[in-house]
């Protein structure tokens, strides 16, 4: 498998069974990402968006399907291995923040590092510093989550996904739990990043927020419906249309 294409879904399923009843989150998903792009996903509640990015993210297997990333197959890999490469390779932001309570900003960027083989404590500190100065929240490192608002403690879980330099930052509705005014400010940083050369994938039911995507991806009912790229000439792609699935 080539490394064109930084992340490459090849028919990806994910089945849920609850007592008796079979639910498909994900219904033969094929989907490349390249290294650079932004790319949002939305659609209606319970069509299997946040499944899709926990796939991508190695926090869920899927029940058919592969998956390569980077090059790699990493359909097959133990649990150990696929834990490396989430520490190693992905970056996650999630609409909860799950900052640790009991720890200060630099330490909840810094934690994930610690799982890190080759970097010492002061390497570490380093990296988280830079991290939170990457997202202009350095100056309130030694501040606790309850110290800080909601926008501050969604800038400093931003730090901590890009940290360890990641290829691909995986943000799961990171404007969900922020007012508006907190919401573009978190949006604004992520276009920032994204021009800087981070890739990032992110979920989000708020079509205006999608908008900012320079690829716009929908799904419903666990089916790609469409894809498109923005501001590039002859490269609007539909999959199916909304309305005829409907």
């Amino acid at each position: 498998m080539s490394a064109e294409h930084l992340i490459h879904l090849q028919g990806i399923k994910k089945v849920f069974h609850t007592d008796e009843v079979e639910t498909w989150a994900l219904d033969d998903i094929h989907l490349t990402i390249d290294a650079g792009e932004f790319v949002s996903i939305s659609g209606p509640s319970g069509c299997g968006k946040s499944t899709l990015l926990s796939v991508m993210g190695l926090l869920h297997s899927s029940t058919g399907g592969k998956y390569f990333f980077n090059g790699a197959e990493i359909t097959g890999l133990n649990s150990s291995e696929q834990a490396r490469v989430r520490n190693q390779e992905i970056g996650f932001i999630f609409q909860a923040f799950n900052l640790i309570g009991q720890m200060s900003a630099s330490e909840n960027v810094e934690l994930p590092l610690t799982y890190r083989k080759g970097l010492d404590g002061k390497q570490r500190r380093e990296m988280a510093v830079k991290a939170l100065e990457q997202v202009d929240i350095a100056h309130r490192q030694k501040h606790y989550p309850a110290q800080l608002s909601g926008g501050q403690q969604q800038r400093v879980a931003i730090a901590r996904a890009l940290a360890g330099n990641p290829k691909v930052l995986l943000a799961d509705e990171p404007t969900g739990n922020l007012d508006s005014h907190n919401a573009k400010l978190v949006m604004d940083l992520l276009i920032a990043l994204h021009k800087q050369g981070s890739t990032i994938v992110m979920v989000t039911h708020d079509p205006h927020w999608a908008a900012q995507a320079d690829r716009q991806i929908a799904l419903f009912d666990g089916k790609i419906v469409e894809d498109r790229r923005m501001g590039v000439p002859g490269a609007h792609e539909v999959a199916a249309d909304i309305a005829t699935v409907a």
